[in-house]
């Protein structure tokens, strides 16, 4: 109300004794007086401080603030519209969500397949050492320390992967053999696709490939595996030679040949032909380097690559885009290539508010330092993904498509450079098949969301309904955003799953869920769609943080985790996932084991939680069965009803072997007795032999009770409580009652 109706008039009228004082100048370069001058300055001070500073401040203290909301009311609502439309959020569908905690039917477990059948094991910011150690093949390749999320169509369907680019590492060349020569003419490119299924892992805890190894082999058709265009490509190369010439680049380790390798000559056109006297003598200035013009292995059909990072490539393209800092790799056409996301960015969107893109997309996994590399002048408030640039990854080919056609800055641009962007309808449909909604925006998207998901002027001027993005629980310490994570997954009155973006709210000052978001990312209509489900505020859900305290303050799961730390191995969590279900939000974590000594981390356990209960098992379906008594999958037969007047046999009390009055080998007994009965347990649920199940927690939590009072006994505690063996008991129809642990 004061910028309006006091601000923007004491400017009028400041602009208007400017130019009065200009003319007074100008009047006295013919009288020559200083009167004159002194008067127009004079006149120039004292209507800054009176109209410029004092008048706006009487209007704010004595019109504005008795009756704030009043006076303002027009101008929060023009606020909450603009700034829901320039951050495209205005046609986000929010709906109330009931936040149950009620056991699910069989029914409703049943209807969820399609969540529950895809959640994602594999997190791609944790198994990138396991893909360095089991497909890094030799130490002069590597993959990025962050993997990417994509999904394929295979034989058996879609399926959800998590993927890398085999990329040459400069710094794994053995030690002796860093020289100009193997730097820049002989280790030139990266060579093949790593994907693994993301939902699933081998039985001994490694990724379940689908496409692996040196030549390639595997469910994608890649012709040309060779990257001479990176995340981590060297700063130059020089390639190509006349036919005939010895091929001196190193293509791909193989043990089949004397020399250990295969050699290659670029048959390509990535680079700038450089092989003449003057191309030697410009780039050997352009790069300093004097072995440019000497070395003999410069010949006629040299050619020269730089710039090969995808980001770099598309930024000198079209250097009026702002990038994602996420590029991604896919298999298409028998090729590799990179899709790049682009955004048109503005600060004068009116009435819309300012975002720090730094702080926005700053979260556990990107840092603050890679999201700053987003924008040099940070702050915006209007974003559009309008560009998706494709990178081949062998030849280096820029090829930009209009994604958001509507856009008006983007229509902008493509009238002062009209031939860079090429028209939505052009782009290909095997690209689009793996076109995603990007996770910058996305994450702009949810900050602005925390406070314009109200749309009522005095709601929001109270402050009363503000959310916050969760701080990561699985990171120490937990100071940083949960990130927003791909997944494939049901919503709620969906006919069935899709490739989704996903984030969770809680209450500001409170750890409980305030809301789930998602937004569709599998190209076609619903592309795009913003969905918030949004809890009642007295919910008892509990947000991430809750819940991994849950987990970890859990008798049965800690103890089996402290099993699992024995002999000094690491235990690291995953990403923890929240899914929509049964009205209520579904937790699954993954537990990762890395061994002590140079280990990489192993996919060993699932954490998850319904409520106030949860569960640690070897497979995701035991750990489910245990939590809400049914997974979908297909169910054991139940066990006949007895006969009318036969009592059926009851369950035999588990024998609990005398001490042996020595605390030490009571421990020893008892973690012995504790493993045995944990893997008779996981045997019993893997032959749907419930009744065998239940009784091997029984001694389960026995023992561990035993355990737990040993251990009491020898630092001196006493006897220790036992470990509470059970939970709330979840009875589902047509599935025998079981026991949460």
């Amino acid at each position: 109300y004061t910028d309006v109706n006091a601000k923007i008039p004491a400017l009028n009228i400041l602009t208007f004794v400017a130019l009065l004082v200009a003319v007074l100048f100008l009047f006295n370069a013919f009288r020559r007086q200083w009167i004159i001058p002194l008067i127009g300055l004079a006149l120039m001070v004292l209507t800054s401080v009176i109209v410029g500073g004092v008048y706006p401040l009487i209007v704010q203290q004595f019109q504005v603030r008795p009756t704030e909301l009043g006076r303002e009311r027009p101008y929060i609502e023009r606020n909450i519209e603009a700034t829901r439309t320039a951050y495209k959020i205005d046609d986000a569908e929010i709906e109330e969500y009931a936040g149950s905690v009620s056991p699910p039917s069989v029914e409703i477990v049943e209807a969820s397949a399609g969540t529950i059948n895809n959640i994602r094991l594999l997190d791609p910011a944790v198994v990138s050492p396991t893909y360095n150690q089991l497909q890094q093949i030799r130490g002069y390749y590597s993959f990025n320390s962050r993997l990417d999320v994509d999904r394929y169509d295979l034989p058996g369907g879609q399926r959800g992967a998590v993927v890398a680019a085999r990329e040459i590492n400069l710094a794994g060349i053995p030690d002796g053999q860093r020289n100009w020569t193997n730097e820049v003419a002989v280790f030139t490119h990266g060579y093949g696709f790593v994907s693994a299924y993301d939902n699933t892992a081998e039985s001994d805890g490694t990724p379940d490939f689908f496409a692996s190894d040196i030549p390639p082999v595997g469910e994608l058709d890649l012709e040309q595996p060779r990257i001479y265009f990176g995340e981590f490509s060297p700063p130059y190369s020089i390639v190509g030679a006349p036919e005939g010439t010895p091929p001196v680049e190193l293509d791909y380790p193989d043990d089949a040949s004397p020399s250990g390798q295969t050699n290659t000559t670029y048959q390509g056109s990535g680079g700038v032909d450089m092989g003449t006297l003057f191309g030697r003598l410009l780039f050997a200035t352009k790069f300093q380097d004097t072995n440019i013009l000497l070395s003999d292995l410069v010949n006629s059909e040299s050619q020269i690559m730089w710039d090969r990072d995808p980001l770099t490539r598309v930024g000198k393209v079209a250097p009026w885009l702002t990038l994602d800092q996420d590029p991604y790799p896919v298999v298409v056409d028998g090729r590799i290539k990179w899709i790049v996301d682009g955004y048109t960015l503005s600060n004068d969107f009116p009435y819309s508010t300012r975002v720090s893109l730094a702080e926005a997309t700053a979260d556990s996994i990107s840092g603050a330092n890679f999201a700053a590399g987003l924008i040099a002048r940070d702050r915006v408030n209007y974003m559009r993904n309008s560009v998706k640039a494709v990178v081949d990854a062998f030849e280096g080919t820029v090829s930009l498509y209009a994604w958001d056609e509507a856009d008006p800055v983007l229509k902008t641009w493509r009238k002062a450079f009209p031939d860079v962007v090429e028209p939505r309808a052009d782009m290909p449909d095997d690209i689009i098949e793996h076109v995603r909604y990007p996770q910058d925006l996305f994450k702009v998207q949810r900050t602005v969301t925390t406070r314009y998901h109200v749309t009522d002027a005095s709601t929001f001027y109270n402050g009363t309904d503000v959310w916050i993005v969760p701080f990561d629980p699985t990171v120490t310490p937990a100071q940083v955003f949960q990130p927003p994570y791909y997944l494939t997954l049901q919503m709620p009155g969906e006919a069935s799953p899709a490739f989704s973006l996903t984030t969770t709210f809680a209450p500001q000052r409170r750890q409980t869920l305030a809301a789930f978001m998602a937004v569709n990312s599998a190209p076609g209509e619903d592309y795009g769609t913003v969905r918030v489900l949004q809890l009642p505020s007295n919910t008892t859900i509990p947000g991430p943080q809750q819940v991994q305290n849950n987990f970890e303050s859990d008798p049965t799961v800690s103890s089996q985790l402290s099993l699992l730390r024995r002999g000094g191995s690491e235990i690291e969590f995953g990403n923890l996932l929240s899914l929509p279900f049964n009205d209520g939000l579904l937790y699954v974590e993954p537990v990762y084991l890395r061994a002590a000594a140079e280990g990489y981390p192993l996919l060993r356990k699932v954490l998850v939680g319904y409520g106030a209960n949860v569960a640690l098992d070897d497979t995701l379906t035991g750990a489910l069965r245990q939590v809400l008594g049914s997974s979908p999958v297909a169910e054991p037969e139940p066990d006949p009803i007895p006969e009318e007047g036969l009592d059926p046999q009851p369950t035999p009390e588990p024998t609990v072997p005398p001490s042996t009055g020595d605390p030490v080998t009571d421990l020893t007994i008892a973690i012995d007795d504790a493993q045995r009965a944990y893997q008779d347990g996981q045997d019993a649920l893997a032959d749907g032999d419930f009744a065998a199940y239940g009784e091997a927690q029984d001694r389960l939590a026995e023992a561990l009770a035993r355990a737990a009072q040993a251990e009491a006994q020898i630092t001196g505690g006493g006897a220790a409580a036992p470990p509470d063996s059970g939970g709330d008991e979840v009875v589902d129809e047509g599935v025998p009652d079981e026991t949460v642990t």
